[in-house]
C-alpha cells in the first residue's frame, strides 16, 4: 500500500482528549422495509435496541442514519449505514474521519453464519470472512485490525439457499430469543466503551 494511501485512511487531525473518548459503533445492514427483520440486518437491529433503551432517535445524516448519547463521560455514535452491505465502508470510513475517531474506538457489528444463533464473538481483528460488509471496510480502510462484534444467525441452510437464508427473516423459535440477545449485545456495546476491548472479548464471547 502507498504511502499516500495509507496517510488517506487515517485522522486527518491529531486527536486529543475528548476524541479519545468518542466511539463509532456500526451495526451493518441493508436499508428499506424489506430487509427490516432479516438475519443480515442484525447489525442494525442491536444499535436500534441500544438507542431505544438509550431513548435517542436516529437521524438521517451523511451515508446513514446516527443516534448519539453520553454515558459516563464517553460519547457514543450509533451509525446506520444507508449504502447498502456491499459499500459500508464508504460510511465508516467518511464518520470516523469526521468525527476524529481512531479505529480501535470503532466497533463492526455483523451477522455470522459460523456461529449459532444468538453466540457472541468479538475480536481486535480478522479477515472478512466472506461478508460483504466487512470486505468494505476493509478494502476502504485498507486494514483488518480493528474491532468487530458478530453476532450468530447459525447455518441451518439447505445447500445453495445461503442467500434466501441470509436474507430471509427469524423464524419463531428465533423471534422468542431474540429480545434476550440484544439485550446481551447492547451490553457488549456497553463493555466495550467502558472497559475496552480485552475485558469485553473476556467476558462475552461465547456467551
Amino acid at each position: 500500500m502507498s504511502n499516500w494511501i495509507t496517510s488517506f485512511f487515517k485522522p486527518t487531525k491529531p486527536a486529543t482528549p475528548s476524541d479519545m473518548k468518542k466511539f463509532l459503533i456500526v451495526g451493518l445492514g441493508n436499508i428499506g422495509a424489506d430487509y427490516v427483520n432479516t438475519r443480515h440486518n442484525i447489525g442494525f437491529k442491536i444499535v436500534e435496541f441500544l438507542a431505544k433503551k438509550e431513548l435517542v432517535p436516529f437521524e438521517i445524516v451523511k451515508l446513514g442514519e446516527i443516534a448519539q448519547f453520553k454515558t459516563k463521560g464517553r460519547t457514543i455514535l450509533l451509525l446506520k449505514p444507508n449504502t447498502y452491505m456491499n459499500l459500508s465502508g464508504k460510511a465508516v470510513h467518511y464518520w470516523m474521519e469526521k468525527e476524529n475517531i481512531a479505529k480501535e474506538n470503532v466497533l463492526i457489528i455483523t451477522d455470522d453464519l459460523n456461529l449459532s444463533f444468538g453466540t457472541i464473538r468479538i475480536k481486535a481483528k480478522g479477515s472478512d470472512g466472506g461478508h460483504n460488509g466487512l470486505k468494505s471496510i476493509q478494502s476502504i480502510l485498507g486494514t483488518t485490525e480493528y474491532p468487530r462484534f458478530r453476532f450468530g444467525i447459525s447455518d441451518a441452510f439447505k445447500k445453495g439457499r445461503q442467500v434466501d437464508y441470509v436474507l430471509g427473516e427469524w423464524d419463531e423459535q428465533e423471534k422468542n430469543l431474540l429480545p434476550e440477545r440484544l439485550t446481551i449485545a447492547s451490553d457488549v456495546i456497553t463493555s466495550f466503551v467502558l472497559s475496552g476491548l480485552q475485558n469485553t472479548m473476556n467476558d462475552f464471547n461465547g456467551r
